[in-house]
């Protein structure tokens, strides 16, 4: 993953944050509500996104990537049985240890009233501008995959699917059974099969 491409994602993170930040001013969010990272079904991410945070899981010390490893593949095995999974990056108090750097899927997600039993709440006009912002990540990494997050970080832990994505290679048919059986989407075909929208502003 290119240094450029990073620097766009985060430029497109901040517009979209400064879109939403009204929508967001009377969120009751708050560190250690982690209803969205434990029951609110699949966390979709980019491969790009993937590619961020397998670099952060490679700067951990041996003994927190072991650990983390091992959350990542319960969460993996729960989402192919069709479980809701809590979040491999949440840690013991219920916050995010990959906050600063959390993939848009989090991002997007706010409620003006506590979640419990029946999910967030949110604008009309938020979900429009986070699905234009979609849009916009997945016309980024177009030559890349969304899918639920552990999912993505497993086929980037593939050696050839690692060097084919990093050199800038489009080779769905060799993921073709993984992404069928685990409902990856191929980002230029979902780009260029959506309708138009304006950036936001």
């Amino acid at each position: 993953m290119g240094t450029q491409k990073q620097g766009r994602l985060t430029e497109i993170y901040a517009t979209y944050e400064a879109a939403a930040r009204e929508f967001k001013r009377e969120a009751v969010c708050r560190a250690g509500c982690a209803f969205c990272c434990t029951h609110y079904g699949p966390l979709d991410i980019l491969t790009l996104e993937g590619c961020v945070i397998q670099a952060w899981l490679a700067a951990r010390t041996l003994s927190q990537r072991a650990s983390l490893s091992k959350k990542i593949a319960e969460n993996r095995r729960a989402r192919e049985s069709g479980q809701a999974a809590r979040c491999p990056f949440l840690d013991g108090r219920d916050t995010c240890r990959i906050y600063p750097l959390r993939p848009f899927s989090c991002r997007q997600l706010y409620s003006l009233r506590p979640c419990s039993g029946i999910g967030p709440t949110v604008h009309r006009a938020a979900v429009t501008l986070a699905r234009a912002t979609v849009l916009r990540l997945q016309q980024l990494d177009e030559t890349g995959y969304s899918g639920h997050l552990t999912f993505i970080l497993a086929l980037l832990d593939q050696p050839d699917f690692r060097r084919t994505y990093s050199s800038g290679g489009f080779d769905p048919g060799r993921i073709m059974a993984f992404g069928k059986s685990h409902g990856i989407v191929i980002n230029r075909l979902a780009a260029s099969s959506a309708p138009a929208s304006p950036p936001p502003s």
